[in-house]
This record gives C-alpha cells, sequence and structure tokens, in this order.
C-alpha cells in the first residue's frame, strides 16, 4: 500500500506540474497585467518597469513559468500585480472557503447515500419519485439560482419572521462579534445559506449515482444466493450489497470535488464571502488583471486536493472490498 500511494502521489505530482505549465501559458496570453498602469498617465515609465522587473514579464515565458514553479515548491507562490505575497493571502483565505466546502461535502455524502439506498430499496415509490424529481430539480439548477432563491425565499422570510437576522446572506461573520458562544452563533448563521447552496447542487448527482449502483448490485447473482440463503434483509443489504455499491459512488465523490471548488466561487461571490472562489475570481477579472501569480496559487492549491482526494478514495476501495489488492 505505501508503494502504491508513493506512485499515486508521484502520477499527481506529474499531472499538477503538467496542468500547472499549459494553464500558466494561457493565463499569462490572456493579457497584460500592466495594461491599468500603462494607461495612467499618471504613472512614470520607470515605475512601470519597476513592476515588470518584480512580476518578471521581462523574462521569456519559459523562464517565468520556470521561476514560479521553483518558488511554489519552496513554498514562495509569488508576487500579485498589486505587489502584494499571494502565499500569504491563499491560507487565511482556504480556511474560509473550507468553512463552507467541508461540512456541505459530509452533509452531501450522507444526505445523497441515504435517500440513494432509499429510492433503490423503494424503487418506483412515492418515497423513490419525489427523491428523484428533487435531485433533478437541483441537479439542473444553476448555484447561482439556488443561492438568490435561497436568499430571497428562505432566510428573508425566517428573518422577517422573527424580526431579526437568523441567517445571514452577506458575509462569512460579524467583524464585532465577541464572546466564544457568541463567535460560534455568528458563525453558523452565516454559514448556513452557502452550505445549503453546495448541498443542494452536489447530493442531487450522488443520490442518483447511489440508486442505480445499488440497484445493479441488488440484481446481481450472488445478492440472489445470499438472499437464498436465508439471510435477513438488512444483512444482505447493508453487508452484501451496499459496500460494492460505495465503490462507484466514491470514484465521483473524490472527482466532484472540483466541481465543489468551483460551485465555491459563485457562492462566495453571491454571499459575500472572502475565500479562495473570490481571491481566485478577481484574480481574473480584477482592476488589474490577469493576475497571473493569484490565478496559478488558487489552480495549484486546488488541483493538489483534487489529487489527495483521489488517493484517499483509492484506499477507500480497499476498506470497502477487502478483494482490492495494490500491487
Amino acid at each position: 500500500m505505501g508503494a502504491y500511494i508513493l506512485r499515486r502521489v508521484g502520477a499527481g505530482l506529474l499531472v499538477i506540474a503538467i496542468g500547472s505549465f499549459f494553464l500558466y501559458i494561457l493565463v499569462s496570453l490572456s493579457g497584460n497585467p500592466l495594461s491599468a498602469l500603462m494607461a495612467n498617465p499618471h504613472i512614470s515609465p520607470a515605475t512601470i518597469q519597476a513592476a515588470r522587473v518584480e512580476l518578471h514579464l521581462n523574462e521569456p515565458l519559459l523562464q517565468r513559468y520556470w521561476t514560479w514553479i521553483t518558488g511554489v515548491v519552496h513554498g514562495n507562490f509569488g508576487i500579485s500585480t498589486l505587489g502584494q505575497p499571494v502565499g500569504p493571502q491563499i491560507w487565511p483565505r482556504m480556511w474560509v472557503t473550507l468553512q463552507m466546502v467541508i461540512p456541505a461535502v459530509v452533509i452531501s455524502v450522507v444526505l445523497g447515500i441515504g435517500l440513494g439506498v432509499m429510492s433503490a430499496v423503494r424503487q418506483y415509490s412515492v418515497a423513490d419519485h419525489i427523491s428523484t424529481g428533487l435531485a433533478y430539480i437541483f441537479y439542473a439548477t444553476p448555484v447561482f439560482v439556488i443561492a438568490i432563491l435561497l436568499k430571497d425565499f428562505l432566510a428573508v422570510k425566517i428573518d422577517n419572521a422573527f424580526g431579526r437576522p437568523i441567517l445571514y446572506t452577506i458575509g462569512q461573520n460579524n467583524p464585532g462579534t465577541t464572546g466564544a458562544w457568541s463567535v460560534l452563533v455568528d458563525d453558523l448563521a452565516h454559514d448556513v445559506l452557502p452550505v445549503l447552496t453546495l448541498v443542494l447542487i452536489t447530493y442531487a448527482a450522488w443520490s442518483r449515482y447511489q440508486r442505480a449502483s445499488l440497484l445493479d448490485v441488488l440484481n446481481a447473482d450472488y445478492i440472489r444466493l445470499a438472499r437464498a440463503k436465508g439471510l435477513s434483509r438488512r444483512r444482505v443489504l447493508y453487508v452484501h450489497a451496499l459496500r460494492n455499491a460505495l465503490i462507484p459512488v466514491t470514484t465521483v465523490i473524490a472527482l466532484d470535488f472540483a466541481a465543489i471548488m468551483g460551485g465555491a466561487v459563485i457562492t462566495e461571490i453571491v454571499f459575500g464571502w472572502e475565500g479562495m472562489g473570490r481571491f481566485f475570481y478577481e484574480g481574473l477579472t480584477g482592476p488589474v488583471s490577469p493576475d497571473v501569480n493569484v490565478v496559478m496559487g488558487y489552480t495549484i492549491v486546488v488541483a493538489a486536493l483534487i489529487v489527495a482526494f483521489n488517493i484517499i478514495a483509492d484506499i477507500v476501495y480497499g476498506l470497502l472490498d477487502p478483494r482490492i489488492r495494490y500491487a
């Protein structure tokens, strides 16, 4: 297992390096990050030249990439076009994003697997039709539409009913809040809507995959044999069927982590969170853009998380099915 993990980590690092190279080229060629400075008549040519040197824009493109990637290896993500180090900005923003993403993933896994199992066991029942219909609706609805609907029809209604803010629609916290309990309650009140938005767009697909996977397993010959041997329905479902049915869903969950991070970008913008998503968005569309080091800093961190999730999924395969061995 140790050797297998090392091979996967090596392959993942290679994929990240190749992907980051092509993305760096595309982002660098998409515009001039100094165009705003050059258009300002009050900025001297010496200041523009100093900025060009600081951002390594006077170097060939391949050399700029090599300077950037070697810096990343040593923990240096470069300087933004505003003259600020990118690395110290990433980690606080990453924590803000993970406050949204981690609860959403946990809730989506529980909800998606639970509803998928229920739909498969009660196939074509009223509960199955309702679950399927809601899943398709949420899956087909854009994330920003769900976010706006939750703000207008859930948060506003609840706040009006109580006569005070219960579910906050902007920001990740109130800066003036003090006291451990007050801070916790304040954070939860700000988390509910963004987390619920990500849950609704995520669990829907996972529940459908779980339903389809479990139905395939329940129709397998070894499940019929287990039933013929007189095993209880609960034992057949949870011991023999569900563990095998979870393997395809585990793959989907690992691969969908990139989609969740993409949904977090839009969700952070709608709810005014200062996380990695907004950081990435501002790097692409800000007044001084494209901010290559900001965009690449976001990309390299998210890519590393995706590779890590896929390795975790491979390890989970062996736990779900002992027949799986890693040579």
